[in-house]
């Protein structure tokens, strides 16, 4: 697989991918250093709770080390509360006794910004050690202004992801907060900033 070829040559810290490739990506990234994560209640988190759960586990038991799981944008539109962070605790509970690191896609995109500081605040109570801006998928991109939003509403940990392709753009996430990118153009990123640096191309 490109992608944990690259992941391996250039250092990266996880490699996102869809469950029915963990086994693959965890076999071609033995004796790295480089994580599989996996995506589940994708792509708008509208499956049962227990496919969730019953997605998580099986995606665990398979090697995954980190869930990025979507939340329930209908129920948070809607009101609900309570279901969303039933919802995430479900999960989270199977994330953390599998020694796995649970991030939380709000799809930051769909949402008004009284919703997404609803949203970071149910993910950290349920007990996400990540609240992630999306998922790329939907249209909806990464901004400046939703990691400060999301920064500011958060003791945990705040993920980029969507829309980010150059270093100018990784730059600006990191300098708004983000701890960590989620992106499809690593490897142009890095270069980019090799380069910047004087580095090798």
């Amino acid at each position: 697989m490109r992608l944990c070829e690259e992941a391996r040559e250039f250092g990266f810290g996880c490699v996102m991918i869809n469950p029915c490739y963990v086994a693959l990506a965890c076999k071609e990234l033995r004796g790295s250093q480089v994580k599989v994560g996996a995506v589940v209640g994708f792509p708008l988190g509208a499956t049962l709770t227990t496919v969730k759960v019953f997605e998580t586990t099986e995606t665990l038991k398979l090697g995954a080390r980190a869930i990025d799981m979507v939340m329930n944008i209908g129920w948070l539109k809607g009101g609900e509360k309570q279901q969303v962070l039933s919802d995430i605790q479900a999960v989270a509970e199977v994330v953390h006794a599998g020694g796995a690191l649970l991030k939380v896609i709000l799809e930051t995109g769909l949402l008004a910004n009284e919703e997404k500081l609803v949203a970071c605040e149910i993910s950290e109570k349920a007990g996400a050690v990540f609240v992630k801006t999306s998922t790329g998928f939907l249209g909806g991109v990464a901004t400046v202004e939703d990691v400060l939003l999301m920064r500011r509403a958060v003791r945990i940990g705040v993920k980029a992801s969507g829309g980010i392709r150059t270093a100018a753009e990784t730059r600006r996430m990191l300098e708004a907060g983000a701890d960590r990118l989620g992106t499809s153009s690593g490897v142009k990123i890095v270069t980019e900033l090799r380069h910047a640096e004087g580095g090798e191309p």
